[in-house]
């Protein structure tokens, strides 16, 4: 059966799958019609193919198998879909004023004449090209998002795909589907695959195999890696296509020439990489030698008795290994300063920075996340950036564009450059902070190669220790109040293969317990009463200022999505004084702690205070408390652990999660 009609109202969405539950309204009924309806909207037309079904609890249904958009064909069913947020710069005010003045031409104006909307009191000539670039590329969008939706690809992907190919997408990817694997990471291969081969692609055509080979260097990156042996390569292609391996040597060949992959030789054995892993790895060991050869400009005479100077100053005595990273700074340009946590690199830091301050340079402090530069802050009393404001790197919204070595930097303006928990930095960060760095300047990397490798491809620290190219020291000695930390002395244990210290005594602190639980429901409960008010007794420790439940993974009993909604529920029960936002599964509830769990380089935010500062850009990783719900804005303010706000109009919520538990990766990140 087919039904047309206009959504009146969304009850459920489902951000992660777009299942929908609405309610749509046609000429002579009313209809509750469920589905998957990926970027549907209270006030959009469409017309929907399905059959009507009986739930058990809620009755007759019509189930959605699929739809399209329609434009809407009255005035006032045109002014509600302007007015559901989706076309940017539009609310339900500015739609009633444009469908006022321009009532049956409003679609005609919108897409080719939209310097007339600048008639309209409130729009400058500005904002109507920007309204019509929103109508027109939501229109656009709907027909890639039916298109695509075919072949089972997710509508989030579309606007990634419009924004690549542009008005002429569907063609495109008809005349070669397999181009789809290039502009959305994570894309099922197989997907695209049969859905080029019923368009009649051979199984042998060179286009397949060449995004066969790519699809899999991309896999491999999953893991962490950067390149892979051509001879697992090509074994892993012939499986995946069922092609022979002279079609798929003679198409490595093709790619090379297109440098759209390198080869490097290496201890006879050949090494095939993505042109941009291969590219941001060249980078940076280019980069790094050429800061490694500059003249040492910045290099303290008589660093010995500066150094006895800080000890002085701070009345502190710096070990023979601390002594010896500070000269080992002095004396290069590159250096690396690792260890396990408690050896004294906080302290190395703090007297390089006041070493160099008092000879008139300028030091900058930086770390990948938001939560590891508020830290350094804090141990060090200077301002620490993360890499992304500091580059000010622009909008990079998906990650295959991040991987995009000719994106442009600011540069640094420092003389000394220590970056912190470098650790947690992939390889195409990394390439971006060398670009930034003055021939000159002194680089310190600081961070310890036990902690989890990057999220994103490559071991940049491990790699660069592993060189031998880069002078590096190694803090091994833990210091007696660092040892004093039971946390810090099992840390050491793990890596050294030796068994936890569980019990307390008088030389240490209470802070690590080991509680040996098997049953899940036990395990919840030790977590559920931990946090709501055994460590508040013990030590006054406040859930959403001193504690983070850290987990393995996201599914389970005891994984994130359920730990999350039931600590919510503990710790911030619902509450007529707090208001709350349904976004698909998720209730956002004003004192929840969430976290941003991807770029957004556009979002804007703001500290307030007596040092006022502003500027674009919340990152992978962020945590904060949701501070205050506006129904009638249809916003969420949320305040980050390094007090800047930030507004999320209610279509953006998918960038939040709850972060009452987190996986151990997303710790990482923070």
């Amino acid at each position: 059966m087919v039904l047309e009609g206009q959504i009146e109202d969304i009850i459920y969405q489902n951000e992660i799958n777009s299942y929908t539950i609405a309610v749509l309204e046609s000429e002579n009924e009313i209809y509750t019609i469920v589905g998957y309806l990926p970027f549907v909207n209270a006030g959009d037309l469409i017309k929907a193919e399905g059959k009507f079904v009986t739930h058990k609890e809620y009755g007759r249904q019509f189930k959605v198998e699929t739809f399209e958009k329609l434009m809407p064909k009255t005035l006032d069913a045109l002014e509600r879909y302007l007015a559901n947020g989706n076309i940017k710069g539009v609310g339900p005010s500015t739609a009633k004023k444009i469908v006022d003045t321009f009532g049956e031409e409003t679609i005609l104006i919108l897409k080719t004449e939209p310097q007339k909307l600048s008639q309209i009191r409130g729009i400058t000539k500005a904002k109507a090209l920007e309204i019509q670039n929103s109508f027109n590329e939501n229109w656009e969008l709907w027909q890639i998002v039916g298109y695509i939706e075919k072949y089972g690809i997710g509508a989030n992907n579309a606007k990634r795909i419009y924004k690549e190919l542009g008005n002429n997408a569907i063609e495109i990817i008809e005349e070669n589907p397999y181009i789809l694997i290039d502009l959305v990471r994570g894309i099922d291969f197989k997907k695209i695959d049969k859905m080029a081969l019923d368009i009649g692609i051979s199984i042998d055509n060179s286009k397949r195999i060449k995004s066969g080979i790519k699809y899999s260097l991309i896999l491999s990156s999953y893991n962490g890696n950067t390149c892979v042996l051509k001879d697992n390569l090509i074994d892993f292609v012939k499986t995946l296509l069922g092609v022979t391996e002279e079609n798929i040597e003679n198409s490595i060949i093709d790619l090379k020439v297109k440098e759209e992959i390198y080869i490097e030789n290496r201890e006879e054995q050949e090494w095939v990489y993505l042109a941009s892993f291969y590219k941001a790895e060249y980078n940076i060991a280019e980069k790094i030698l050429n800061l490694l050869n500059a003249r040492n400009n910045k290099k303290v005479n008589k660093i010995e008795k500066n150094i006895k100077e800080i000890e002085k100053q701070t009345k502190m005595e710096l070990s023979e290994k601390q002594k010896e990273a500070i000269k080992l700074v002095n004396e290069n340009n590159v250096c690396i300063i690792t260890g396990g946590p408690g050896t004294g690199k906080t302290t190395v830091i703090k007297s390089i920075i006041e070493i160099y301050k008092k000879q008139g340079n300028k030091v900058v402090l930086c770390a990948p996340t938001g939560r590891a530069t508020k830290r350094i802050t804090e141990t060090t009393g200077e301002e620490a950036k993360t890499l992304h404001r500091l580059l000010e790197i622009g909008k990079t919204s998906d990650e295959t564009q991040y991987e995009n070595n000719n994106i442009s930097v600011t540069p640094i303006d420092g003389d000394i450059i220590i970056v912190d928990e470098v650790s947690m930095v992939d390889v195409f960060l990394m390439n971006y902070l060398l670009k930034g760095i003055y021939l000159g300047s002194k680089l310190i990397v600081v961070g310890d190669i036990d902690q989890l490798p990057s999220v994103g491809p490559g071991t940049v620290l491990k790699d660069l220790i592993n060189s031998n190219k880069i002078p590096t020291i190694h803090l091994d000695k833990i210091f007696r109040q660092a040892a004093k930390s039971k946390i810090i002395v099992n840390a050491h244990n793990v890596n050294n293969g030796l068994p936890f210290i569980k019990e307390s005594n008088n030389e240490m602190l209470d802070d690590f317990f080991y509680i040996n639980e098997t049953n899940q429901e036990k395990i919840l409960y030790q977590i559920i009463t931990l946090c709501k008010d055994r460590l508040k007794k013990f030590g006054d420790y406040d859930f959403f200022n001193n504690i983070q439940v850290i987990v393995p993974n996201k599914k389970g009993n005891i994984g994130t999505k359920e730990l999350n909604k039931i600590l919510q529920e503990k710790l911030n029960e619902h509450s007529e004084n707090k208001k709350e936002k349904i976004s698909g599964e998720t209730i956002f509830r004003e004192g929840d702690r969430v976290m941003q769990v991807k770029n957004n380089y556009d979002i804007f935010w703001e500290k307030k205070g007596n040092n006022y500062e502003n500027g674009n850009g919340v990152f992978n990783g962020e945590l904060g408390i949701i501070a205050k719900i506006d129904d009638q804005e249809k916003t969420i303010k949320v305040k980050f652990d390094d007090e800047k706000e930030a507004w999320y109009q209610y279509q953006d919520l998918e960038q939040l999660e709850h972060a009452y538990a987190i996986t151990v990766h997303k710790a990482q990140r923070k």
